[in-house]
């Protein structure tokens, strides 16, 4: 290993990996790769994984910063871990399931200091086969939360979550960015207090993207800044928990952020719309794997309702309930 250089990183790029495997070391290979990479400090938060995919990393040109946990803390929480760690005034959260084209960083970074009042940017995700994802999203409404889990923005009774109608060809304001690629400033990032761990895995970039615009800063999507993403990546190994950590973690955001009315009537829709739906899916493709699964999933929803019940009440920062 080489020295660190003596130049300070202007962006920390966060990666929390769960079982990543090749994907892992596609992504960091890509990063290597990237315009002015001696100034990028890549930080790997590893939650435990059993497959080896933290071993025999590609080497880039300013050490990698490995941190091993004994357990899987989940998304939120070791991404506030990585970004403890480091001390660059941009941080870049990208999951593992990503490959950044060599401008995308610069492209990104250059966008959030270009307007002091823009806290957050995102990049323009695209598919392994080179299509634009629509990645970007409304904030989410109560009405909007309970529409979707009762399958009306299927009906076309509510507008879907992400922003189908829209190419993502420019750059422009939007309400949220996907976390699978999100920069923020730290001084942002640290008066928002990072994270809310609550949510294990899924909406906690929601989460994020919402108190950033209530504390008066923009989030905007660069289309310019270009990530292939496989979406999904090392989450779709397990269905049940995949489901499970979606719908707590949806009840959580409208709890926190509409209050336990909402709350309340997402778990009620969950039970009565998007499992039975699920299940009806399944069955209708005739899988009783993933019918399984779906029942797995509503049975540790289920159990989790009381501590989640608990944390909503109190409105704390604690433990997530359920995750294991």
């Amino acid at each position: 290993m080489t020295d660190r250089p003596a130049r300070s990183p202007v962006v920390d790029v966060v990666i929390v990996n769960w079982n990543g495997g090749a994907l892992l070391r596609a992504c960091l290979a890509s990063l290597a790769g990237v315009q002015d990479a001696e100034s990028v400090q890549v930080i790997v938060v590893d939650n435990a994984s059993a497959d080896g995919s933290v071993e025999d990393l590609p080497p880039l040109p300013r050490p990698l910063r490995l941190i091993r946990n004994s357990k899987n803390l989940g998304f939120g929480r070791a991404c506030d871990q990585g970004a403890a760690a480091g001390e660059a005034p941009a941080i870049l959260f990208l999951n593992p399931d990503t490959q950044v084209e060599p401008d995308a960083l610069g492209q990104a970074l250059g966008a959030l200091l270009a307007d002091p009042r823009t806290g957050i940017v995102g990049a323009r995700l695209v598919d392994p086969d080179g299509r634009t994802a629509r990645s970007c999203a409304r904030a989410p409404t109560a009405l909007g939360l309970l529409g979707r889990a009762l399958a009306l923005d299927r009906l076309g009774l509510v507008r879907p979550h992400f922003l189908l109608e829209w190419d993502h060809a420019e750059d422009r304001a939007v309400d949220q960015v996907m976390g699978a690629f999100l920069m923020i400033r730290r001084d942002l990032f640290t008066a928002l207090g990072g994270f809310d761990p609550r949510f294990f895995v899924y909406w906690e970039d929601a989460d994020l993207c919402t108190r950033a615009r209530v504390a008066g800063f923009a989030v905007r999507h660069v289309a310019g800044a270009v990530v292939r993403h496989l979406g999904q990546g090392t989450t779709r190994q397990v269905r049940a928990r995949r489901l499970f950590y979606f719908l707590r973690s949806q009840i959580l955001y409208a709890g926190k952020h509409h209050g336990a009315a909402a709350a309340l009537a997402l778990i009620a829709a969950s039970f009565c719309a998007q499992v039975p739906l699920r299940l009806a899916l399944a069955l209708a493709h005739r899988s009783p794997a993933e019918a399984a699964e779906v029942l797995r999933a509503a049975a540790l929803l289920a159990a989790a309702l009381p501590q989640l019940a608990g944390s909503l009440m109190r409105g704390d920062r604690g433990s997530p309930a359920g995750h294991g």
